[in-house]
């Protein structure tokens, strides 16, 4: 079935179907060894991150516990898309149950918010270790720490649970197929017939809070700590307080850059198979890639890797 007319009750929608990224019977196996590959060296990678900031005394720190929060989030982000994914083109089904549609939508929104708030939080850490350094260990303490944490989950949870309420009471759906690799939230709402004024009033209130607050703290956080670097008197003084901000900057133009690229190619129309490469930019080769840009770029969890694996070696020894 692929449409449901109007006097269907949404009870009878037992089922969805995904789009498959490629139709070519000869790209599956690649695709499949494509995609288990980034998953597994995203969870590894990430993972990686978690263990070295927990293992080293000298990374519990604030910026190294939302670190490695965030570190968290991204394993959860890629593991409610890709694995679903796989098994998709392992067993050359298109089909996701209406229940399991509403769970990936839920775990994908949780997580993906997730990013975005500590991301935020992150911004916020920074601004505070580089505008208010000798009160920057009395304010960042690990109860406030912990807080800031608990806020991001709580309101991520609230942005989930409302995606999940706001497709529940749609009375029924113009069609069952979704133009996407997983269930994508903006084409569920697209698919969904209720009352587009209270909707539409719902999510501009949920794009404010998750999406429009949290970028405008990180712009002005950095508003604030380029400000305050730019009255350090030697450059040396003004390139050591920035390269601190250098790997959170680069996730965060990552985060969002692939991030706008998937919501304008779904805003402006591109063809359903653009805006699934961009989808793939989005949650796949982002949480990828940040693992490999905190390693490579900040010389703290160098160091503390090669730490861990010295005494590795010793232990052998």
């Amino acid at each position: 079935l692929s449409f449901f007319p109007k006097s269907q009750n949404l009870t009878s929608v037992s089922e969805f179907h995904l789009m498959e990224l490629s139709e070519d019977p000869e790209l599956q196996p690649v695709l499949v060894g494509l995609f288990l590959s980034m998953y597994l060296v995203t969870v590894i990678g990430n993972l990686l991150i978690i263990l070295t900031i927990s293992s080293d005394p000298h990374l519990h720190t604030p910026m190294y516990f939302f670190l490695s929060n965030l570190s968290l989030a991204d394993i959860g982000f890629i593991s409610t898309t890709v694995p679903k994914m796989i098994v998709n083109i392992q067993t050359h089904s298109r089909v996701i149950s209406y229940v399991g549609c509403l769970t990936q939508m839920s775990l994908f929104i949780l997580s993906g918010c997730m990013d975005d708030m500590l991301l935020t939080v992150m911004a916020y850490d920074r601004f505070m270790a580089i505008c208010h350094p000798l009160h920057y260990s009395v304010i960042m303490n690990p109860r406030l720490c912990g807080f800031l944490v608990l806020m991001s989950f709580l309101i991520s949870f609230f942005d989930s649970q409302l995606h999940n309420l706001i497709v529940l009471n749609f009375p029924y759906f113009k069609d069952v197929e979704i133009a996407n690799f997983f269930c994508d939230p903006s084409q569920l709402l697209r698919l969904g017939c209720s009352d587009t004024l209270t909707n539409n009033i719902v999510m501009y209130v949920v794009v404010a809070v998750s999406g429009f607050l949290p970028i405008s703290g990180i712009l002005f956080s950095y508003y604030r700590i380029v400000s305050s670097i730019r009255r350090i008197p030697s450059s040396g003084g003004r390139y050591k307080a920035f390269s601190t901000c250098g790997s959170h900057l680069a996730v965060v133009g990552l985060f969002y850059g692939t991030g706008l690229s998937a919501y304008l190619g779904s805003a402006v129309s591109l063809s359903p198979r653009t805006c699934a490469v961009f989808s793939v930019m989005y949650t796949v080769v982002s949480p990828m890639m940040n693992p490999f840009i905190y390693s490579l770029r900040n010389r703290d969890i160098k160091t503390a890797l090669r730490r861990i694996h010295s005494n590795k070696d010793n232990h052998r020894t």
